[in-house]
């Protein structure tokens, strides 16, 4: 919470009056729309590959199935990242911690159209996940910190919901640039823009101040205990099955597409743009949710995502029909990730912003594994995928059940 100066009871009103939110809390709607913004062009950098599967294939001379570990080597190293980017913003602050790392970001997006090989297309993807990996912990922290309470959880709704519309909107975003100019213009493209990100960051977001950790080491020291909390486990265990089976499933549409879809170029332009309804509704309905108690809402979302990718194995190679389903699906994951996020931070107790950084690390390490769960299981074809992330999406709702329950 912010240190706020001792001012005289005419100051605070005048200043209470400015600031709906109450005096000496950031302005939440810019705030919440730079981190919005922000976080769509850097989460979205975990997708970034799905629709350049076969044209780095050609251009690396390897299969599509294995340039997949082009976004897993990101998304292990993403995850990876932020069990250090949480401590480091406890330790020197999230606005800097966000402004160095999206610089960062920039410098390694814009290496990875350098690479020749595939090998060297996965070692340059995976520095780019690590310096990527800062930027959540901290907008977190930045949204406890300086938002005020009342605004936390609209403002929480839609930067989680930014982060799973980036799936959506980067894969489009993606695929066009490459139909333009080839595979690597997506990236010479992004990594402007999330320069572009951090010189309105340094504007934008308030000034890093109060308490902070004292040494890195000592920031680190809560995640032991976090990890041997059961409720806690359950809950990241939860967390791994919301992008894990979500990223399988578009992962499958590239590499196992029904027919009428697989190869479709417009088809699949138009399935990775229809979700996004999904992720705007959401956010214009956090206050109903939120009204849903967190033991109910999460596991229902779970159940919601789980039943859509079962539908979606019966939706045949109709392209209308399948986007139906998974805009249901993406709506059940924009409504569960907020969910875990409140419930993550309330099991963490005072050790909140370490316990989110975990959360955020098994979020990616299920992201990550996706990919490798579509491609080891694209002999099923598309039908038999969507299955398995179905069961996956199933096992989600048990966990946080059990959660719950502890």
């Amino acid at each position: 919470m912010p240190t706020t100066p001792s001012v005289s009871p005419a100051a605070t009103a005048t200043a209470t009056a400015a600031d709906p939110a109450g005096a000496g809390w950031s302005p939440p709607g810019r705030t919440t729309a730079l981190l919005t913004v922000t976080g769509i062009l850097v989460v979205g950098q975990m997708y970034i590959v799905l629709p350049l599967l076969g044209p780095m294939a050609r251009s690396f001379s390897a299969s599509p199935g294995a340039v997949t570990w082009m976004a897993t080597g990101f998304g292990l190293a993403y995850a990876t990242g932020f069990l250090f980017a949480g401590p480091l913003a406890d330790r020197y602050g999230p606005r800097r911690v966000i402004v160095l790392g999206l610089l960062a970001t920039t410098l390694t997006t814009l290496a990875v159209p350098l690479a020749t090989d595939l090998a060297a297309g996965c070692a340059l993807r995976a520095v780019q996940g690590l310096a990527a990996a800062s930027f959540a912990p901290a907008a977190f922290s930045v949204i406890a910190t300086t938002v005020a309470p009342q605004r936390r959880p609209f403002a929480l709704t839609c930067v989680t919901s930014g982060f799973l519309a980036a799936a959506v909107l980067v894969q489009v975003a993606s695929q066009a640039l490459e139909s333009l100019a080839g595979w690597r213009t997506a990236f010479l493209t992004f990594g402007p823009l999330m320069a572009l990100a951090a010189v309105f960051a340094r504007r934008v977001l308030a000034a890093d101040g109060g308490d902070r950790a004292a040494t890195v080491r000592s920031a680190f020291a809560a995640m032991p205990r976090l990890l041997a909390t059961p409720r806690l486990l359950l809950l990241y265990a939860a967390t791994c099955t919301l992008l894990g089976g979500f990223v399988a499933l578009y992962t499958a549409v590239s590499l196992a597409g029904p027919p009428g879809v697989s190869g479709n170029e417009g088809a699949l332009l138009w399935l990775r743009a229809g979700a996004l309804p999904a992720m705007v509704a959401v956010p214009l309905l956090a206050g109903a949710l939120g009204r849903v108690p967190g033991r109910v809402r999460l596991p229902a979302a779970l159940a919601l995502a789980g039943a859509a990718a079962l539908a979606a194995s019966g939706a045949g190679g109709s392209a209308v029909a399948l986007g139906a389903v998974l805009l249901l699906l993406v709506a059940g994951i924009a409504i569960a990730a907020p969910a875990l996020v409140e419930a993550v931070a309330a099991a963490g107790g005072s050790a909140r912003g370490a316990a989110v950084a975990l959360y955020a690390c098994a979020m990616f390490i299920g992201a990550s594994l996706g990919p490798q769960l579509a491609n080891s299981l694209a002999d099923w074809g598309f039908a038999g995928i969507v299955r398995v992330v179905a069961a996956v999406f199933a096992a989600g709702a048990v966990l946080s059940v059990a959660a719950f329950s502890r």
